[in-house]
């Protein structure tokens, strides 16, 4: 038997609520690891609102008389491994905030796209009430979004090109010095 629609979305479904639960376990790592006391406490509020995002997708469950239950979602592994293995890279603090941000932002891209999709296929099908907490969620993965962005462009990613600007001047000043004894040393 072919599966329609609604299975699509519960599978999705699925997906997402597996995803949320990894990032429960994600998101206390990212905050461990940022230096900017503003991206640790944005990560923290994140995963309180991603504990509240997993209630709410049980009572889409219910809503649609499904079990809540979990699909491995491979995508969100993907990202999350990843943002794992920025965290091991030997950065300034500047720069891996810049690098947390973009794995952070990484997965509320992910999320947007698949409550996007999960928000219109509960239209399409009728399901008022999970739409209406599908579209809430993919509101709060918005603004999480958002203020990851906000707080990149509100100097995070500019101290990082300034240090690395610096560094790349340090450099260049190492080398200019280096030059003149390598002249006279060859006089």
């Amino acid at each position: 038997m072919e599966g329609g629609l609604h299975e699509a979305f519960v599978d999705e479904l699925r997906d997402a609520y597996d995803a949320e639960k990894q990032l429960i376990k994600a998101l206390p790592k990212l905050a461990k690891a940022a230096n900017s006391e503003d991206l640790r406490a944005a990560f923290e509020s994140h995963l309180e609102e991603t504990r509240g995002h997993v209630e709410r997708l049980e009572s889409v469950f219910e809503s649609i008389d499904e079990k809540p239950r979990g699909k491995h979602c491979d995508g969100i592994a993907g990202i999350i491994e990843e943002g794992k293995s920025v965290m091991e890279e030997d950065f300034d603090e500047e720069t891996m905030d810049a690098c947390l941000i973009a794995a952070g932002q990484r997965a509320e891209h992910y999320e947007m796209a698949a409550y996007g999709t999960l928000a219109a296929w509960a239209k399409a099908m009728g399901h008022e009430e999970a739409a209406e907490i599908l579209v809430s969620i993919l509101d709060e993965e918005k603004a999480a979004d958002e203020k990851l962005n906000e707080l990149a462009e509100g100097g995070i990613n500019q101290q990082a090109a300034d240090n690395a600007t610096g560094d790349e001047d340090e450099e260049q000043e190492t080398v200019a010095a280096a030059a003149p004894a390598k002249r006279s040393a060859r006089k």
